[in-house]
């Protein structure tokens, strides 16, 4: 694996989502400081917000913005809450998020719920940066309530970063899985981008897929290449990465070169692969038989790097 020469443009004009400087430090030497977290939660420039089941609540503002809904932690709802320290700024204020089974009811100003999918789009990075942590432990916390060594219940420790069993002594981490995205070319340098069986007529995107034990990144990209769609590859260059909590992935973006052309999509995962030139994604666009990948993901901003430009938005025309 190398480092390409197409990391450096990933840029800050066109940034991947969920990764750009969120001004937050984690500060993780509080997490297991009791008397300090108590102190930070009492503090009137503490700011809270909540998330339930992967949902939040933002608010669209009249100048056009979109805001993370965050109260002083005086006013936030605690009867029957799990608390997550996520950090402090550079001024100081400390923020928490707290899980509950839904959503409080803002009926004093314009908020509405909305996962990540969508709110990563419009938040700003410090919102969506908290947002993606708060995302990230709520899933791990919801699906590991029990000791895998023993069985038995655990208990929220570390400020929502650790899950302890009281009955054997185990500590569980919050576990994030690795999972390769990549935009494979051939020789004459045209994309093979395929669909996913689930997906509408026409949307196709990069192929991606989880790394397997025992595996390295490089062997899993092409693996993954190989099972669904029949290409075998070759050079494999790290472009960048992308957290990606749904529920708990990391997702590890690369561009792969193919050292075979035919295709034989496993028709299980993926329904449809291609080879595609700019100019045949282009046309594709234009006459709407191809539809451009939607949402936060890396995928798009891997096409973006090879296409040379923007990709259209959904329903735009080239």
């Amino acid at each position: 694996m190398s480092n390409s020469k197409h990391a450096s443009t990933v840029g800050p004009d066109r940034p991947i989502s969920l990764t750009a400087p969120t001004g937050i430090d984690r500060a993780a030497h509080h997490r297991l400081d009791e008397a300090w977290l108590a102190a930070a939660w009492s503090h009137p420039t503490t700011r809270v917000f909540v998330v339930s089941g992967g949902q939040v609540l933002i608010d669209d503002r009249p100048d056009g913005t979109t805001e993370l809904v965050m109260t002083p932690a005086f006013e936030a709802p605690v009867t029957e809450t799990h608390r997550y320290f996520l950090g402090t700024d550079a001024e100081g204020v400390s923020y928490f998020a707290l899980q509950k089974d839904t959503l409080p009811g803002r009926m004093d100003q314009s908020a509405r719920p909305a996962g990540l999918r969508e709110a990563g789009l419009l938040l700003s990075d410090r919102d969506a940066g908290l947002m993606v942590h708060a995302v990230a432990l709520e899933n791990w916390q919801r699906l590991h309530r029990f000791c895998s060594r023993c069985g038995e219940r655990t208990v929220i420790a570390a400020a929502g970063h650790i899950r302890r069993c009281q009955a054997c002594g185990a500590e569980h981490y919050p576990r994030t899985d690795p999972a390769v995205i990549m935009l494979v070319t051939d020789d004459q340098d045209r994309a093979l981008l395929g669909r996913q069986v689930h997906w509408p007529e026409g949307r196709f995107s990069t192929l991606a897929g989880f790394v397997e034990p025992g595996e390295s990144i490089e062997q899993s990209v092409a693996r993954e290449v190989f099972e669904e769609a029949g290409v075998t590859v070759g050079e494999v260059d790290y472009i960048a990465s992308q957290p990606w909590p749904f529920p708990s992935s990391l997702m590890l973006g690369f561009f792969a070169r193919a050292t075979s052309s035919e295709i034989n999509v496993d028709g299980e995962e993926i329904h449809e692969a291609r080879w595609f030139s700019r100019e045949d994604l282009t046309a594709g666009f234009e006459s709407g038989e191809v539809l451009p990948p939607y949402g936060i993901s890396i995928a798009s901003r891997l096409i973006e790097l090879w296409y040379g430009k923007p990709l259209p938005k959904p329903g735009d025309v080239v």
